[in-house]
């Protein structure tokens, strides 16, 4: 039996809906892991990484759970696909998108294969991140980088 631990998923939209985009994205991630134990406050970014004329909408959830990592990222893909978006980036190429999921930490756990890396890689180095996650875990510490979330996002 896994040991029960927080996940912090990263939600970001530029296309359609963006508000009901995030929304459902939280309704079908709560049928999967239960209520969420916090949300940070929906945030309007630039896009990063890419150009657009479309601005984001960006969260971080938290729920607890034991599911192996590898099935919730089975799962937000599956999501990810009813909700409408039909490619994933590949190899740092980004495009609008209705909707996108990105498993940011599981609690402190350090993975790192072909599908999968927790923490996630660029946590640290983008802001429409960090700010809606020192929202609702300032002291969370980055299990690599060995500094809280509200000390990242200080020196961001």
């Amino acid at each position: 039996m896994n040991k029960e631990d927080t996940i912090y998923l990263g939600l970001g939209t530029n296309q359609g809906n963006k508000e009901e985009n995030i929304r459902g994205a939280i309704e079908e991630l709560s049928h999967l892991l239960g209520t969420p134990t916090a949300v940070a406050t929906i945030i309007e970014t630039e896009p990063w990484g890419f150009q657009s004329d479309n601005s984001f909408l960006n969260t971080v959830v938290a729920f607890k759970s034991t599911l192996a990592p590898e099935e919730i990222l089975k799962a937000t893909q599956e999501i990810e696909r009813r909700l409408g978006r039909t490619k994933k980036s590949i190899d740092g190429c980004y495009s609008d998108r209705p909707i996108d999921i990105d498993i940011l930490l599981y609690g402190s756990r350090v993975i790192e294969s072909p599908q999968l890396t927790i923490p996630h890689p660029l946590l640290h180095k983008r802001l429409f991140v960090l700010q809606p996650l020192a929202q609702i875990a300032p002291g969370l510490i980055h299990p690599i980088l060995g500094k809280s979330i509200a000390r990242l996002l200080k020196e961001f």
